[in-house]
Order: structure tokens, then sequence, then C-alpha cells
């Protein structure tokens, strides 16, 4: 059994987030360059088992995939190609930023970290995997 692994992927950075051995908690592991990321991966894979990848997948408030998927598509056929023993799932990411800057105001962040978008992005690919993991539980 391994890890789940979210990915919330962006032109620029890459918010990660990862779950403990057990599948309970989702925490985040920080941010990387989208250019960095697949060798992040690497590196991280060496140490730890992920059976599971999860990219978010941004939609419209029409159900319709969003702007971004034109570039988070190549994303996932690289990572599929470079981890092909590795399932990868796609899961609705909508509201995930707003969410994470709420989530962060709320935690009485100071002005410069709420601006922080390498923050956010880490806190988005945790709300992403622990919203995961709640529609597991629901499903099973």
């Amino acid at each position: 059994m391994g890890r789940i692994l979210a990915i919330d992927y962006g032109k620029k950075r890459v918010g990660l987030a990862v779950t403990d051995e057990l599948k309970i908690i989702a925490t985040a592991l920080g941010t990387v360059h989208a250019g960095d990321v697949i060798a992040y991966l690497k590196r991280y894979l060496r140490d730890n088992k992920v059976e599971c990848f999860v990219v978010g997948e941004p939609k419209d408030m029409t159900n319709r995939p969003s702007e971004a998927e034109r570039f988070i598509t190549p994303f996932v056929k690289n990572l599929k190609k470079s981890f092909p023993g590795i399932r990868v799932e796609r899961f609705d990411e909508r509201f995930t930023s707003r969410m994470a800057s709420q989530a962060i105001l709320a935690a009485g962040a100071k002005k410069s970290d709420r601006q922080n978008k390498s923050l956010v992005d880490a806190v988005s690919a945790t709300l992403i995997l622990q919203s995961y993991l709640e529609s597991l539980a629901l499903n099973s």
C-alpha cells in the first residue's frame, strides 16, 4: 500500500500534497516550478511508495474543462509516461484556490502569507486531496 499524492498543476507552479500511509490525512508537500515537477516526483518516489496521483481537473461553471486544461493535459500524459506503474486520477478542483485563500485567512495568516501564491497552491493541492479522500469514503 502506498500514499496518494495530489497535484495542483499550474503553468508556473505546481502545488503538491500527500496522504499519510493509511490514507487518512492530506498534508501539503509544498510547491515546485512546473518544469521541475517530474524530477521532484522521481526523487520523492525513491523514498516513498505512491499508489495514485490525483491531478486537479479545472472546470468552469457549466462543468466543461477550463482554459487551463490545455496545458494540464500534456502534463498528465507526461506523468503517465514517466510513472507507468502508478494510477492517475483526475478530480474536480473548482473553487480550491478560493477555499485555500479563505483557509489561510481563517488561520490568521499575515497579509504577506495570504498573498503568497506558493502557499495558496500548496493548500489548494491539500484541499483537492482531502476532497478526493472524502469522495472515496462516500463511495465505499
